[in-house]
């Protein structure tokens, strides 16, 4: 008989942003494989009469699902620890909520960004000052496949010498080269991209065993973030101020504050439940503090909805907080935002190069102008400035287009346009997560995943009978309340019987979500009652 003390089963998508209809079932599909792959490697020590046997060493399985029904499994590194003899079996020690390991760094999540291909898209997105900020990081936990990629984007930067291939002192070298790059230090440590030394002390997490009562849209955003890969990410990005990040995060589905700037005292605990806190923390200095790491995250969240989009559905561009907000329009799942056109293109690139449908309000002067001389077909209701090579489109409204987008598109143009207006306002104007601060970056990153994440929720439960909309889904689970309960090594959500936890349900869309960063590793379980 094998007795297994403690096993993790972790699940990594190779590609595409859905987990299929069951995600959970992934898990015991592995889970079910267990019993025979242990006998198959330890049969050995199974035959015959002789002592107890402990393995004291991580058993480290990759069970790989393809398109056959099968699993191939194979040790991750190496060969198998051998078993030494005991006395009896070791009871496992008990543990707490504290004793989970580190969330991985950004080397881990760059390593799987690679398997995916994207990571040289994603290190293009990145800003000058993101991208030191994690050379620094990554050059401590180096990895020839990450380093070869840092190499290949700093040389288009910035000009480097890439050294020959494979070469990885020499690749190391390059990387020092970055202008404005800090030296190596002598004996470094693991870094913490989000957050400047000494700036920031680790934050508290709530006790087991305590339970609160508040709204349960911000626990709803969870899984569909963790099924987009979104998740992920937040813990190699900003290392242990993960909490205040959910806390932002949550406010963007609570109420808009009073006046601008004022907040009821049960959204202050919503946000410190949702986060893990025993209180709501300030967030403005890390409103500071996080902006170097943000561009990764909205990257992920761009790259992800990129790859499902379909090239004949348009996309849409309206002018937020004195930039330009890119949405795609079948779901309006907001895909990113840019100070200018140019810093939409490589979206718009890998959506494969649809119509946009550009609103009018706040835009850059060269918006059209710069959207046509990219090559898109564009439609919109702003009417062009000089110079502009745009004409006007014959329909009972003023509208002008360059190129040949599709002439339905012109009937749908206005409800496009009237579910874009009411996304932002809702989502990126009148629910601000740090409202005294001037916080645009975390403001439209966290508007971004609160956004998706919606979004996913309106598209799974009602595109069959209408349009799905992110407001949609704000503001019909607003009122929804829940009660949480903390647990060393999970965190309960229960909801309300009724029709909306049917739907929820039904829909798959209260599966566990594991290992949620923020709450120190724990497991983030949903139930009715």
């Amino acid at each position: 008989m094998i007795t297994v003390q403690r096993c993790e089963v972790r699940v990594v998508r190779r590609g595409g942003w859905s987990w299929g209809p069951d995600p959970q079932g992934l898990v015991r599909q592995v889970l079910d494989s267990l019993p025979d792959l242990l006998t198959e490697h330890f049969g050995e020590a199974l035959t015959g009469d002789g002592p107890d046997l402990e393995i004291t060493e991580p058993v480290r399985l990759t069970a790989r699902l393809g398109s056959s029904p099968g699993l191939v499994i194979e040790p991750a590194t190496g060969s198998l620890p051998a078993p030494r003899p005991v006395s009896s079996p070791a009871a496992p020690e008990p543990t707490s909520g504290t004793d989970d390991p580190l969330p991985p760094g950004p080397a881990t999540l760059f390593e799987e960004l690679a398997v995916r291909d994207e990571l040289a898209p994603l290190l293009a997105l990145l800003p000058d000052e993101t991208f030191r900020t994690f050379l620094t990081a990554l050059r401590e936990e180096p990895s020839l496949t990450v380093v070869t990629a840092l190499v290949t984007e700093g040389t288009r930067r910035w000009s480097l010498t890439p050294p020959p291939a494979g070469d990885m002192a020499g690749l190391t070298a390059a990387l020092s080269a970055v202008p404005g790059t800090p030296p190596a230090p002598p004996d470094p440590v693991r870094a913490t991209p989000a957050a400047a030394p000494g700036a920031a002390a680790p934050v508290a997490a709530l006790v087991a065993g305590e339970t609160r009562a508040g709204p349960a849209l911000p626990f709803l955003l969870a899984g569909p973030l963790a099924r987009t890969g979104y998740l992920d990410a937040i813990g190699p990005a900003l290392a242990a101020e993960t909490p205040l990040f959910a806390a932002a995060l949550a406010y963007k589905v609570l109420s808009a504050p009073e006046r601008g700037w004022r907040r009821p005292p049960q959204d202050h605990a919503a946000a410190a439940a949702f986060a893990g806190l025993p209180e709501a923390p300030d967030l403005t200095e890390f409103a500071g503090r996080v902006e170097p790491a943000l561009p990764v995250l909205d990257g992920v969240l761009a790259l992800s909805l990129c790859r499902g989009h379909d090239p004949a559905d348009p996309l849409l561009v309206t002018g937020v907080d004195g930039g330009l907000l890119l949405v795609d329009a079948q779901g309006m799942f907001p895909i990113g935002w840019a100070p200018d056109v140019a810093g939409l293109l490589p979206h718009w690139t890998a959506c494969g190069r649809p119509p946009v449908l550009v609103c009018d309000g706040p835009l850059p002067a060269s918006c059209l102008r710069d959207l046509a001389t990219a090559g898109a077909d564009v439609l919109t209701d702003a009417r062009p400035l000089r110079g502009d090579p745009l004409s006007r489109l014959p329909w009972r409204s003023p509208l002008w287009t360059h190129g040949t987008p599709a002439p339905a598109l012109a009937a749908a143009f206005p409800g496009h346009a009237e579910r874009a207006a009411e996304l932002v306002r809702s989502l990126f104007v009148d629910r601000l997560a740090v409202p005294r601060a001037r916080a645009g970056p975390l403001e439209r990153s966290t508007a971004l995943a609160a956004s998706l994440a919606l979004g996913l929720i309106a598209w799974t439960l009602w595109r069959d009978r209408e349009t799905p909309h992110p407001v949609l889904a704000l503001t019909r689970f607003a009122d929804l309340e829940a009660t949480v309960r903390y647990e060393p090594r999970v965190v309960r959500v229960r909801l309300p019987l009724g029709p909306r936890h049917a739907d929820l349900w039904r829909n798959g869309l209260l599966t566990d979500v594991p290992h949620v960063v923020w709450l120190g590793g724990r497991s983030l379980t949903f139930s009715g009652g």
